[in-house]
């Protein structure tokens, strides 16, 4: 597994600010679970990312946000397992909203 942690710079207003994706590494990148982070810290838990769309896309790989294939208000960053868990448990984030270079 790989835990990614995605900003999304300037997010429009009701979108989440940060989101967290729980990534099988060994099936194709797909998220096993997600958490969306909105302004006001509070959460929303993402069983399957999947259900209902009409096509599967992999999450894209830390450096793919960073060298901003897929747009230049997304940045990413690995964080561990337990990050993921505590923040699923608690429904509430108390971590970092903006993105800040290493």
């Amino acid at each position: 597994m790989e835990y990614v942690k995605l900003f999304w710079q300037d997010a429009p207003k009701g979108e989440p600010v940060v989101i967290l994706y729980e990534v099988n590494v060994d099936n194709e990148r797909l998220a096993l679970r997600s958490i969306d982070i909105f302004r006001d810290r509070h959460t929303h838990n993402i069983n399957d990312l999947y259900e209902g769309v009409i096509e599967i896309i992999p999450i894209p790989t830390i450096d793919e946000f960073n060298n901003h294939i897929w747009g230049e208000e997304f940045y990413a960053s690995l964080i561990s397992q337990d990050e993921f868990e505590t923040t699923w448990e608690r429904q509430y984030y108390d971590g970092e909203l903006k993105y800040k270079s290493k």
